[in-house]
């Protein structure tokens, strides 16, 4: 059984690939295809999927900053989007059951706000495959995102606790201890070197995290996120994220099975839940004005809003409580379902398109901004290459050209934290994120001979080539691949030149060593005997 769950979930997996979609969107499809085959899950399935996200949670504290969820973009932002979000549905659902559009909107006023509370959450595991697939976690818009959700997870925390009248125990204080052996936790994982013994650690502290809060009747995934959040500091966080991401990623192949056998929907209920998908479109409305209104920049505010349009897992929960405690029926536990795995394919396929439409609707998103807040560009001067991706290879790429170009090697990054520090080492760098249009016409690209792709997503790289000929660059384009056949791709894309980094470094380290020979020193072993 458990390989008749792998051969589908690959099958559909890879055949919505081929159609230019996510393959979760298939692992969907997959969940709901073997529940109509017949096909019972095990309990292996849900521990699957709950150690998914529990490793998500602490993936994401590790590049999580504390001082982000402070900012009342984030938290103010969350709060008021989650009570207006209520009232509005709850209004929508009573209008929507006098006007007989469904008898399953016929229900009380409490049922109607527990279904909004239950939609208002967007959903982490979508939100951070998305924005992970196109390398933006570190954005701008990509941070406020996930603070967002952050902030969303401590209502569900509050909202389980008034629901289930199940208080935390008095030994919830004792978590703040945590914070005492954050050295300890660094200490551990400086010493677990990088082998075999990185990822272990990962899952210890991962699930080490969320058995303790889970112990003193707390959500056990914030466990696994505050561990993380306390290791993001450290100079192998990045590294850790690295190792757990596959990891992480096999796991959640459980999660999108197991939504597809929460149960099977009837005709009624399909057409319930295309009218509760439509209202994604208000969801959206919310959380851009609300962004845009709180200071965020058009782009930021579009791109934060666009990620988060979507329903939640938090809501399969809401409702599983619900028809446990009698408030709803059944059914609506299926709507719910259906409901949420149509917004995750709505979701990621529009998110991928997100730049492109930027790019031709930028000045009607940027006139909701507010005065002052319209994102400047810093000009590198006098560039003559350009650096995106300002990462080891980026780096590394940048130091060696530096040497012969000097002041007209200049550096594009997105993460404004990160260019704070490289500047503070000496180099020529400029925050601005190679996917916005608006970024490339803004910044002078006259006089630039080349630009250098290092950027980690091919997503991405995809993305800038596209902006780059929109925006009329006439110059030289290099790329880095990680594989042959993305860099056939970028050639095929107008790259001039694809670097494949596993398959070309041998040559590169051969090439920063040929000075350590002697000029006229025999290498010919027989002559030297």
């Amino acid at each position: 059984m458990d390989y008749l769950w792998v051969l589908v979930a690959f099958l559909c997996g890879f055949v919505v690939k081929q159609l230019g979609m996510p393959p979760l969107v298939g692992y969907l499809l997959a969940g709901f295809g073997l529940h109509a085959m017949g096909v019972q899950p095990v309990g292996s399935l849900q521990a699957l999927a709950d150690l998914g996200i529990t490793l998500m949670l602490f993936t994401i504290g590790l590049k999580l900053n504390i001082r982000a969820l402070m900012q009342k973009e984030v938290w103010l932002t969350s709060v008021l989007h989650t009570g207006v979000w209520v009232v509005l549905l709850a209004g929508v659902l009573l209008l929507a059951a006098w006007l007989g559009l469904s008898h399953y909107f016929d229900i009380p006023l409490t049922a109607a706000l527990l279904v909004a509370f239950a939609l208002s959450f967007s959903s982490t595991v979508c939100v951070v495959k998305m924005l992970e697939e196109a390398s933006e976690l570190k954005t701008r818009h990509g941070k406020i995102a996930v603070g967002i959700l952050v902030i969303q997870d401590i209502l569900a925390v509050v909202f389980l606790v008034a629901s289930t009248g199940k208080t935390p125990s008095l030994w919830a204080f004792g978590l703040f201890g945590l914070f005492l052996v954050k050295p300890l936790l660094h200490r551990l994982v400086s010493q677990a070197g990088h082998g075999e013994l990185l990822p272990l650690l990962g899952f210890f502290l991962a699930l080490g995290g969320s058995e303790l809060f889970t112990l003193v009747n707390m959500k056990g995934d914030l466990g696994a996120l505050l561990v993380g959040m306390l290791l993001a500091s450290h100079a192998k966080s990045a590294e850790l994220y690295k190792v757990l991401m596959n990891f992480k990623d096999l796991f959640l192949i459980g999660f999108f099975l197991s939504i597809g056998f929460t149960a099977l929907p009837s005709l009624d209920m399909a057409m319930t839940a295309l009218l509760l998908t439509a209202l994604l479109a208000v969801k959206f409305v919310l959380f851009f004005g609300l962004l845009a209104r709180f200071s965020v920049s058009g782009r930021s505010s579009y791109l934060s809003a666009l990620a988060l349009t979507n329903y939640s897992e938090f809501g399969l929960i809401v409702a599983s409580l619900s028809v446990n405690r009698g408030w709803l029926s059944q059914d609506w536990l299926v709507i719910i379902a259906l409901v949420m795995s149509l917004s995750f394919i709505l979701s990621s396929f529009i998110y991928r398109r997100a730049h492109h439409i930027y790019a031709l609707r930028k000045d009607s998103i940027n006139r909701f901004e507010r005065p002052g807040t319209h994102q400047g560009f810093e000009q590198p001067k006098e560039a003559k290459v350009l650096i995106l991706g300002m990462g080891r290879v980026g780096k590394g790429a940048y130091c060696a050209l530096e040497r012969e170009y000097g002041s007209r090697v200049w550096g594009v990054e997105s993460d404004a934290e990160r260019v704070a520090a490289l500047k503070t080492e000496g180099f020529n760098v400029v925050v601005g994120d190679s996917d916005d249009m608006e970024f490339w016409q803004k910044v002078s690209t006259q006089g630039v001979r080349l630009v250098m792709l290092a950027l980690p997503s091919q997503t991405e790289m995809r993305s800038t080539l596209e902006m780059l000929k929109l925006a009329g660059y006439q110059g030289k384009v290099a790329a880095v691949a990680r594989y042959e056949d993305e860099r056939a791709e970028l050639l095929q894309l107008g790259v001039d030149v694809a670097f494949n980094y596993y398959s070309e470094v041998g040559a590169g380290f051969a090439a920063e060593s040929r000075h350590l020979l002697n000029e006229g020193e025999p290498l010919d072993v027989a002559q030297q005997v």
